[in-house]
């Protein structure tokens, strides 16, 4: 990306654990501003899907390194989403099924992988404003955005959201798998700044990101208010 294009097209970087309602923010915040939302967690599950589907041991990693190298990867925007395109398919529904929430970790801890979505993920600001969401946004995709979130909740709070989606998978496996791993371990950027969703509905969690927006000189934000 050559400097003029990360000047002319901003970053909202939204980060959180697992079931802390960053997705929901992120998205709702990207249509407040008329930005373009992207889901980086989507893609690595996109990925896992792949991986499972054709029969890969996502924990084998040249496995998954082969997968990878022939898999060709696009960027697609549908709905005011980016997507990842794999081998001329956008994943769907599928992507979000148990076996995908049992392996994503897995994969998404493979520095090639990460890799090869860091590239997909630095391809969409070329051409749109994005806010961006994920585990590592703020603190390595893009650590020089001046506009950097991270949506935490407490884990009892977590785990229910997920019991209330219908999802079984461990809060706390899936935490300490995405803190540990060595690749881009889930972590706080110094500059981020922190909201706690516990006790917060959706609207008040968007509209103290968007506050913070329009202190921080964001001329989209400062029009909404």
């Amino acid at each position: 990306m050559s400097e003029n294009n990360e000047r002319r097209h901003r970053v909202i970087a939204i980060d959180g654990p697992a079931a802390s309602g960053k997705s929901t923010v992120a998205r709702k915040v990207a249509e407040a501003l008329g930005f373009l939302y992207v889901n980086s967690g989507a893609m690595y599950r996109a990925f896992t899907w792949l991986a499972l589907d054709r029969g890969v041991d996502c924990a084998d990693g040249e496995a998954v390194k082969e997968l990878l190298a022939g898999t060709e990867f696009s960027c697609e925007v549908l709905d005011g989403a980016g997507v990842v395109g794999l081998d001329g398919r956008v994943a769907g529904d599928e992507v979000h099924g148990a076996e995908v929430n049992a392996h994503v970790s897995q994969i998404a801890a493979w520095p090639v992988v990460r890799d090869q979505i860091f590239e997909v993920l630095h391809a969409f600001p070329s051409g749109h404003d994005v806010v961006m969401e994920g585990r590592d946004i703020g603190s390595v995709v893009f650590p020089d955005t001046p506009h950097k979130f991270y949506i935490d909740a407490s884990p009892e709070i977590r785990e229910a959201r997920r019991r209330a989606q219908g999802l079984e998978d461990s809060i706390a496996d899936r935490d300490r798998k995405d803190s540990t791993r060595a690749a881009a371990p889930l972590t706080i950027a110094e500059d981020a700044t922190v909201v706690d969703s516990s006790h917060l509905g959706v609207e008040q969690v968007v509209e103290a990101v968007v506050d913070q927006l329009a202190a921080q000189g964001l001329p989209e934000a400062v029009r909404r208010g």
